[in-house]
């Protein structure tokens, strides 16, 4: 399992007043990880990626991958091919995993670790303009351009992967 270093808060939740732990430490329906998946979706060189309605802790715009929680009785795999299908529009099939993206985010007042793992998918159908109401935009870009703008530095690793991979499959 591979990782990149950690990158600041994630934009994927609000940070809510603080909540007081008690003596035993956190909040009970606080987990003690976060897990979450998502997907690098490519189609002729390009890459689906999205610019969610929340922004980062100091205020300014995400340009991210599609990525979420992973719901009860589902794979990460079902989790990313979900994220993408609801956060970017499209449809793709499963080609490989990318890897992992470890980082903090603060949650209630308390630094909660999460892991995301990525996946790689190949275009099947669908149209970013399709984007669910938590993204305030979703379009498609050059990979070489995405491994440069996006947001965090684990996600544009995530791309860099999927560009190696690309190529070795040539």
């Amino acid at each position: 399992m591979s990782s990149s270093p950690p990158e600041g808060p994630s934009p994927d939740a609000p940070e809510p007043a603080p909540e007081a732990s008690g003596p035993g430490g956190p909040p009970p329906d606080l987990p003690a990880q976060e897990h979450s998946a998502g997907g690098v979706l490519v189609r002729d060189g390009q890459v689906a990626v999205i610019v969610p309605r929340r922004r980062a802790p100091d205020g300014r715009q995400v340009l991210a991958l599609p990525k979420g929680h992973i719901d009860p009785g589902e794979t990460p795999e079902q989790a990313a091919a979900r994220e993408v299908r609801e956060e970017a529009g499209v449809e793709g099939e499963l080609i490989a995993k990318l890897g992992d993206v470890r980082y903090w985010r603060r949650r209630r007042g308390r630094q909660i670790p999460k892991e995301v793992a990525f996946y790689l998918f190949e275009f099947r159908s669908g149209d970013p303009a399709r984007h669910d109401h938590e993204v305030e935009e979703a379009r498609w870009m050059p990979l070489a351009e995405a491994e440069r703008a996006l947001t965090y530095e684990g996600e544009r690793e995530m791309v860099s992967r999927a560009l190696s991979r690309l190529a070795a499959d040539r």
